[in-house]
């Protein structure tokens, strides 16, 4: 009997660009990148897979597609998984005559049935399908947890042969493996938690993740296997931002991931977007740390910008709309964090001697009332270099509004600055020739000091980097038209 073990990817459906079609060609070269990264198998029309949001057809189409491009390298654990039985029922019989070596089936969802109809649905599934079985728990999707009781009843059906956990709750999978590791193994789902999983007697994990970085899990689980815990634990250090960012996103951060990889696997399908399950702050954090660990390049561009838009957003520097027309400036925006300790970076970056260099001295001479500007330090009297201008957005009213912006914030930024040239975003050899001036919003309820720096710190970081690439461009820009809001537009 089939035993499920080893890395395996629960695999995107890639789409057209419109988002209508499957796209079978990029698919296939999907399946290839994983394998060639050294996947023990592929896990198509899972959660990451959208199957919820495919037509019967295009799930039976991407299973063919997959089982066909694998030829036998690899298994192939088709997700048939469906609210109902019969529908479930259907999608298994289909799998195991196209060719699959097993089938992940979740728990029925929506419904919520109770213990009975859930035993019922796989019980009937087995005893129909002569395929193994492995189950699938992942309550936060299907509201619907399964409890280790009746993990340890479904595993005495002879063709059951596994369980992916995705709820990420170790005190689970460790139940499980007391009461059944000698009966099914346990898979596990949850990326921010492989390492634990493995180590505890886990048989391997289907992730998301793995679409995007197979040899990297491939790696912690031969390291586990081979008792080198300490070589596993620190490659999962190395990729646990990735890691959190795609369980937090699903396949929203996963396609964006791939697509930024020059994988083409196209978007995601609504309701699903861009800017909402993965924000664009994760978005960028995301692809700072795929660009750490070398899995894309970054981008070098040399694209300016002077919309229309700038004039309003830079008004309290008074540079005039003559002014950013008839010089190159280069402007960058972001966000981070939520609550009252989000923060909100607009910026431009400039050369000393043009418009930029006279709005500094401007602001400096004379201030408008509210938003004293204050130069970006990160020690008493030494000031970074480019030269930074701090600009409250909110009127500052109070002595402790101002402590938050001139204190957190202002180091934040200073910090963000240093790092920015440290890294080369920023080139060390124009650092002396450059002035960055910069709004901040820090909203006049934040309390939490330690937030406020750590988000200042993300949106001064992105937005240094926008500037610089040019970005978004006017590809994102049309892309994102539908989908893109006002940061604070639902708050005060």
């Amino acid at each position: 009997m089939f035993k499920p073990e080893g890395i395996l990817p629960a695999l995107v459906t890639p789409f057209a660009d419109d988002g209508k079609t499957v796209d079978e060609e990029r698919l296939r070269a999907l399946v290839n990148h994983c394998i060639a990264l050294g996947v023990h198998g592929v896990v198509p029309c899972g959660t990451t897979g959208e199957f919820v949001n495919m037509t019967v057809n295009e799930k039976k189409d991407a299973i063919k597609t997959v089982i066909d491009e694998v030829n036998g390298r690899v298994k192939v654990v088709a997700g048939t998984g469906a609210s109902g039985t019969e529908q479930a029922l259907e999608m298994t019989k289909f799998a195991k005559d196209a060719g699959a070596d097993a089938v992940l089936i979740v728990t029925p969802y929506y419904l919520k049935p109770a213990d009975r109809g859930i035993y019922e649905h796989y019980d009937t599934i087995a005893s129909k399908v002569d395929l193994p079985i492995i189950l699938y728990n992942i309550p936060q999707c299907t509201g619907l947890p399964m409890p280790w009781q009746m993990v340890e009843d479904l595993a005495q059906i002879p063709n059951i042969v596994g369980i992916k956990d995705s709820s990420g709750q170790l005190s689970l999978i460790l139940a499980v493996l007391e009461k059944v590791r000698d009966k099914i193994n346990v898979l596990c789902g949850h990326d921010e938690v492989v390492i634990a999983a493995l180590a505890a007697g886990c048989s391997g994990a289907i992730l998301a993740s793995a679409n995007v970085i197979p040899d990297v899990w491939v790696q912690v689980y031969n390291h586990v296997k081979n008792g080198e815990l300490q070589k596993a634990r620190e490659l999962q250090y190395k990729v646990q931002k990735i890691a959190r960012i795609i369980a937090g996103s699903g396949a929203v951060g996963t396609k964006e991931a791939l697509n930024m990889m020059k994988m083409k696997v196209g978007p995601v399908r609504k309701p699903l977007s861009v800017g909402g399950e993965l924000t664009y702050e994760a978005r960028e954090e995301l692809r700072l740390d795929l660009e750490k660990i070398g899995k894309i390049k970054p981008k070098e561009t040399k694209v300016e910008v002077a919309e229309k838009p700038l004039e309003e957003r830079f008004a309290t520097v008074e540079i005039s709309s003559e002014a950013i027309r008839d010089f190159k400036l280069r402007v960058g925006e972001a966000l981070a964090g939520q609550g009252a300790e989000v923060a909100h970076i607009d910026l431009m970056i400039g050369n000393r001697d043009g418009p930029l260099g006279e709005a500094f001295a401007k602001a400096k001479a004379a201030p408008t009332s509210g938003h004293e500007p204050l130069l970006a330090i990160l020690e008493p009297n030494l000031s970074v270099k480019p030269v930074t201008l701090i600009v409250p957005t909110v009127t500052i009213t109070s002595m402790r509004q101002a402590s938050m912006v001139y204190g957190p914030a202002q180091t934040a930024v200073a910090k963000a600055v240093v790092d920015s040239v440290a890294d080369g975003t920023i080139p060390k050899k124009v650092v002396e020739d450059l002035i960055i001036i910069s709004n901040v919003f820090v909203h006049p309820t934040a309390v939490d000091r330690q937030r406020i720096y750590i988000n200042n710190y993300k949106a001064m970081r992105h937005a240094i980097r926008k500037a610089i690439e040019g970005r978004p461009d006017i590809d994102e820009l049309i892309e994102n038209k539908d989908r893109s809001k006002h940061p604070f537009k639902y708050t005060p």
